[in-house]
């Protein structure tokens, strides 16, 4: 029997688990983090192996989800110096690249930028030819001072030849530079589309370290598995397609654990609440899946319009400090203790007061080895403020007043209510400690088209055939078995103020892991 490996890196425990071929938890942990990734995926895989008994021979598959490209836009810190072409001279002049930009975050990434003629209409009709030279030109001149490209066209998720041709260039004459293209990464919308595939570009690196430190932990404890990273929607992609899109990485952890939190629950629509140490998220699955924002979607203070989870982050998790204002107004968080709970907390003889102090003092909880010697109105009224802190949450998540089930996962949810306002009930199930990691675990591969066709002189069925196609050839190159793929989702959206009777499909499609492993890394 082939044994798969979730391993889930967040801000405060490296959660890990065995599941077997039945999709049945074999073996589970909770470890620290520590300040090198190596060391936190080792010491929580190497955890499970002997909880497990069993051989490193034994493992077939890894999947890791991890916040490091996420930390890296949000903290400014080993990101890539970029060099930016945008083709579609003179129609976008008007507004600059990385515009609304942090400027920190903009004078850290962009080395060079570019507007050059070229791009293509609504439809896939030239604007005007590619000015192949200025781009040679750009690319001489700042070669050595930068680290990767991001080409963005004006309407290349129709018609992506003059990005294709930049890739080729790039590829063939400067081979030291990584490459993204906005195509592959973001839907309609210009800037959207180029503020995504500049940060794609500034992180290629991180997801590099990220990658290679993954490979290494396996390999120092004798697996060798096929390795996949967890994605934005809930699924899976193979190393080499997550080297070249690892922007699509961002978020990836409250969606393995709602789509854990779904597995677990065996629930399919509902609200998900994934409480940690330091803070708490709050999302919708329908179909088993996360449900996509519908709007553009902040990443470290750029708007991007690449898919993302819908979600409502709070500051609240079981190591959010308890705080009393001058006007003695009782406030939780955000500043929390993190991974040093169990030192810091009362519970655990510490001297500072917790929301897990709080929920202890209030009898919903039983941990630690202390008393928290806490006043009882103090706590009382600590605990309300956090449960309205849950409810409104809640009650912005949801689209419409119906009661939705409240699946709670995650090791803070321990400290929550049975019952909540707002939901018909509270549901914590079994493993629910570390449905991040078995949301990574059990995920499948998928793969997406998201574009606007011409529907002038074409029937609809050959265009949803179209895109369909290459929805299943993207899953493929994500790492999908091509004879499981399934259809998830298709969305048309006609556009009546584009001539051509023009329309925007989106189709999802997803599938069981493939059997070919990348040797991508081996080149690094």
């Amino acid at each position: 029997m082939k044994y798969r490996i979730g391993i889930d890196v967040g801000g405060t425990n490296t959660d890990a688990v065995i599941l077997n071929s039945r999709d049945s938890v074999v073996a589970k942990t909770k470890c620290p983090v520590t300040d090198d990734i190596i060391h936190s995926i080792r010491d929580a895989v190497k955890t499970v192996l002997e909880e497990s008994e069993l051989s490193p021979t034994h493992i077939s598959h890894a999947m890791l989800g991890t916040t490091q490209v996420t930390n890296a836009i949000i903290e400014r810190r080993n990101l890539n110096r970029v060099g930016l072409i945008r083709i579609g001279a003179p129609a976008t002049r008007a507004i600059p690249p990385l515009t609304g930009w942090p400027r920190e975050l903009k004078e850290f990434v962009q080395s060079a930028s570019v507007l050059v003629k070229g791009g293509h209409e609504f439809d896939g009709r030239l604007i005007s030819p590619l000015d192949e030279d200025a781009i040679r030109r750009f690319l001489d001149d700042n070669a050595n001072r930068i680290s990767a490209v991001a080409v963005t066209s004006v309407f290349a998720p129709v018609n992506a030849d003059h990005e294709q041709w930049v890739q080729d260039l790039v590829t063939t004459q400067y081979p030291h530079l990584s490459v993204s293209l906005s195509h592959e990464i973001g839907s309609i919308g210009l800037l959207e589309r180029e503020n995504a595939t500049v940060l794609n570009a500034a992180v290629t690196q991180v997801a590099r370290q990220a990658s290679l430190a993954f490979r290494d932990a396996l390999s120092d404890l004798g697996i060798s598995a096929e390795l996949f990273l967890a994605q934005n929607d809930g699924t899976l992609m193979a190393m080499d397609y997550a080297l070249r899109f690892p922007i699509l990485t961002v978020a990836c952890g409250p969606t393995n654990s709602m789509r854990g939190a779904a597995y677990l629950s065996h629930i399919s629509e509902g609200v998900i609440i994934d409480v940690g140490g330091t803070s708490s998220d709050i999302g919708v699955i329908r179909g088993g899946f996360p449900r996509e924002s519908a709007i553009a979607v902040e990443v470290g203070g750029v708007r991007t319009n690449f898919r993302m989870p819908d979600l409502i982050a709070l500051g609240l998790g079981g190591g959010s400090r308890v705080h009393m204002t001058d006007n003695e107004e009782i406030v939780l968080g955000p500043d929390s203790v993190g991974y040093e709970l169990i030192h810091e907390s009362r519970v655990f003889g510490g001297d500072t007061l917790t929301f897990t102090d709080v929920a202890v003092s209030e009898g919903y909880a039983r941990i630690g080895t202390s008393s928290p010697k806490i006043s009882s109105s103090l706590s009382r009224n600590a605990y309300q403020s956090a449960l309205r802190m849950i409810e409104e949450g809640i009650d912005r998540i949801k689209t419409n007043a119906q009661p939705l089930p409240l699946i709670a996962v995650g090791g803070g949810s321990a400290l929550l209510p049975d019952k909540i306002f707002g939901v018909s009930e509270v549901i914590r199930p079994q493993h629910y400690d570390v449905a991040n990691a078995i949301g990574a675990a059990i995920a499948q591969v998928s793969g997406r088209i998201d574009r606007i066709y011409s529907m002038s002189g074409r029937r609809r069925e050959d265009v949803l055939r179209e895109a369909e196609g290459q929805a299943r050839a993207e899953a493929v190159r994500a790492g999908a078995d091509p004879s499981s793929l399934e259809l998830v989702e298709v969305e048309e959206i006609p556009l009546a103020y584009l001539p051509s009777n023009a329309s925007r499909v989106r189709v999802t499609v997803a599938g069981k892991l493939g059997g070919q492993v990348s040797d991508e890394l081996d080149t690094l």
